[in-house]
């Protein structure tokens, strides 16, 4: 289908709001660290000594994938599709543990487990924000097409 069959919600409502875009952002921003920390593990993996390296090779591409999803959901927020929130919330409801476990850590991670918290919570609260909401099209629960019940 060509898009003049199918208007996106950017074309028929006015400018995307900021709270979209920073969520977008947001959702970037943990896809992006999600690759590099892939590339350092396969660079490790490679050509550094480490215990393991085939579980640092796997590690390393099972991290490049999981970016997908955030970056994807990024992607979508940027154009205002309503299928992207579902992933971008996924992928903060996955961050959280992940965050615990850094902050558990006696290690430099807790810092990384702070900074991942708090950039996960606040993408959660941008992305259930009732302006996100509205500006992705997405109507609520028992709510027809044309705004009757």
């Amino acid at each position: 289908m060509s898009s003049e069959q199918t208007p996106t919600t950017s074309e028929t409502a006015g400018p995307r709001p900021r709270r979209l875009t920073y969520a977008a952002a947001l959702a970037g921003l943990e896809g992006l660290a999600l690759v590099a920390g892939g590339v350092w593990m396969l660079v490790e993996g490679f050509a550094g000594d480490p215990d393991d390296r085939q579980s640092a090779v796997t590690g390393g591409i099972t991290l490049i994938v999981l970016a997908l999803l955030p970056l994807l959901a990024a992607r979508g927020l940027l154009g205002r599709r309503s299928w992207s929130r579902g992933p971008a919330v996924i992928t903060q409801i996955m961050a959280l543990p992940v965050a615990y476990n850094l902050l558990q850590a006696d290690s430099v991670a807790i810092p990384a487990g702070i900074a991942l918290a708090v950039v996960a919570v606040a993408a959660l609260i941008l992305l259930v924000n009732p302006a996100t909401t509205q500006a992705l099209g997405i109507r609520g629960p028992g709510r027809a097409q044309d705004g009757k019940q």
